[in-house]
């Protein structure tokens, strides 16, 4: 399987990660990325950036040697209705734009009021990731989520933490097995994102690599192989 791409990356300016923008940048580039995205938690998440850190951007190269480097925010979806931690005046400024559940941010609801804050997040025509929907803390209809994902062309992520055996979140492996079934049958792209928040875990899919490689997931699903298809789906605009 072709890996070119990883989306969902966080520094020390997340208020919990290890590393500086530089050294995770160089890490993805020494994987082997050609497109790699730094996504700070937005300022819902306790410890991490003020709205002000996003607004200034602009000031940053968005490329390292032969690798675009791109910069975005992973929203909090707060609530039922899918309403997020940052306006979309500062959205739209985005390269692009994650939105997930944390618990601290959200209080866990039924299958069906967590299936609406999803899908009122991808109503937001800025938020082009709907990242690690996969915790069964909050319980979703995949089939709505996916049906939602093609409606509003929103990528779904496949999170590699997720999948490893430290991670929290509860029952990834199953319930990304049913989302990914959904995604085959109405044919909806998926991008494996590593969600590193340490140098040597940029780039790095091995988890959901083998997860999609087990279910025989088609490869012409899957963004990471297809740069020209990424663009259709993010915020960025090449220069």
């Amino acid at each position: 399987m072709t890996d070119k791409i990883d989306l969902h990356n966080h520094t020390i300016a997340s208020g919990h990660a290890y590393n500086t923008r530089n050294e995770m940048i160089a890490a993805a580039y020494e994987k082997g990325m050609e497109v790699f995205a730094i996504t700070e938690h937005a300022p819902a998440m306790p410890g991490s950036c003020h709205e002000m850190y996003f607004m200034n951007y602009r000031v940053l190269p968005r490329n390292y040697k032969s690798m675009t480097v791109l910069y975005g925010v992973e929203l909090n979806i707060l609530d039922y209705e899918g309403n997020v931690d940052l306006p979309e005046n500062i959205l739209k400024e985005m390269d692009l734009a994650l939105a997930s559940i944390h618990m601290p941010c959200f209080k866990p609801g039924n299958v069906q009021e967590n299936t609406s804050a999803y899908i009122g997040a991808m109503k937001n025509p800025y938020i082009n990731i709907i990242a690690h929907p996969d915790d069964s803390r909050f319980p979703v209809d995949y089939e709505k989520l996916v049906q939602a994902a093609k409606e509003y062309h929103v990528l779904l992520e496949v999170n590699s933490s997720s999948l490893s055996p430290a991670s929290y979140r509860e029952n990834a492996k199953e319930n990304y097995q049913e989302m990914l079934k959904q995604c085959v049958k109405y044919q909806v792209p998926i991008v494996m994102d590593s969600d590193a928040h340490v140098d040597n875990r940029a780039g790095d899919h091995a988890f959901a690599q083998k997860l999609l490689e087990e279910l025989k997931f088609p490869e012409n699903l899957i963004i990471n192989s297809q740069i020209e298809m990424l663009y259709d789906y993010i915020n960025y605009i090449r220069k």
